[in-house]
């Protein structure tokens, strides 16, 4: 109830927000069309809501936000384009919560904190692990006591390797004692394919399964929020099965690092109005996702406390690149 109360509550003040033309930053930015590179493939969740939200920043910035995806290196390429590309605020990056990462887990020639101009931050995914709805595992205690039984065998898929939902699988899998062989996918489509193909006997995935669980494919057996969800209210939290976990991996949005303030702003305002847009609460609203807004300079703040936190969470995990 009070999940779908905020949800409301962002709609109804959402309708009172135009998004009519807008006057121009100085310098006459932009005056082409701007590329949003998304780290996921297209038909997930984040391919889905990112483009309505590009289709309502584009009504306010006077040229069209094209949307491109870039999966694959857990989530991190469209970070890895921001190194190499003009800092003129025409090419802008997803930044999932793997980019706060990379730098304890692959050698690379870039730091998250300091070579990206942090811009916005939008919204966290919810998640969860589903299994199919004709397994033979029927709830957490079944998967947990199958693991236990067959170290090793029990397979899940995730969007791909060191991202949230496998680090966090793999981090309940410590703190239980059990063994899971993980298969990483580029995104949630491919993911969902697989699942319900059979080629793994369970998904870490963001609630892009909401679909399939409708669809009487595919069965929820927990989520990773700090209370249940409305669209699944048999399923538990992982707090609620005795797991001090909770995980909802903020992204958002990251320029070149040298990318004048001017133009930080005027694409800041302008996803800003289109988070507002009552079309980006309902889309994020479908996969159980809400607004998680953040300005410039706090996105940049939250970028570095996150890279101290992520590194604590690869360490126990024994991830680390070798030195």
């Amino acid at each position: 109830m009070q999940r779908r109360q905020l949800l409301q509550g962002a709609i109804g003040a959402a309708a009172a927000t135009t998004l009519g033309a807008q006057a121009q930053p100085a310098g006459g930015f932009p005056s082409k069309p701007i590329r949003l590179v998304i780290a996921f493939p297209a038909g997930g969740p984040t391919d889905i809501t990112m483009r309505q939200l590009a289709e309502n920043a584009s009504k306010v910035l006077g040229q069209p936000v094209i949307v491109e995806n870039k999966p694959g290196a857990g989530g991190t390429l469209p970070a890895q384009m921001l190194q190499t590309s003009p800092a003129d605020g025409y090419l802008v990056a997803q930044i999932p919560l793997g980019v706060f990462r990379i730098g304890y887990t692959t050698k690379v020639a870039w730091d998250p904190v300091k070579d990206i101009r942090y811009v916005i931050n939008l919204t966290g995914y919810a998640f969860g692990i589903v299994v199919p709805s004709n397994s033979p595992i029927k709830n957490w205690n079944d998967f947990v006591a199958y693991a236990r039984a067959n170290p090793g065998k029990l397979s899940y898929g995730s969007t791909g390797t060191l991202t949230s939902p496998h680090l966090t699988t793999e981090l309940v899998a410590q703190k239980l004692g059990i063994e899971l062989n993980h298969v990483p996918y580029k995104g949630s489509a491919d993911l969902m394919q697989a699942v319900i193909g059979g080629h793994v006997m369970a998904a870490a995935d963001s609630t892009g399964f909401a679909q399939q669980v409708a669809a009487g494919n595919l069965r929820v057996l927990n989520t990773w929020g700090e209370q249940r969800l409305d669209k699944f209210p048999d399923a538990p939290t992982l707090k609620e099965l005795g797991l001090d976990i909770v995980q909802n991996s903020p992204f958002g949005i990251g320029a070149p690092r040298d990318t004048p303030p001017e133009v930080v702003k005027a694409l800041h305002d302008a996803f800003k109005k289109g988070m507002d847009d009552p079309a980006y609460v309902q889309a994020l609203g479908r996969y159980d996702m809400l607004p998680i807004y953040m300005d410039s300079a706090r996105y940049a703040r939250f970028a570095q406390e996150t890279v101290t936190r992520e590194k604590a969470l690869i360490d126990k995990l024994g991830l680390a690149k070798p030195v």
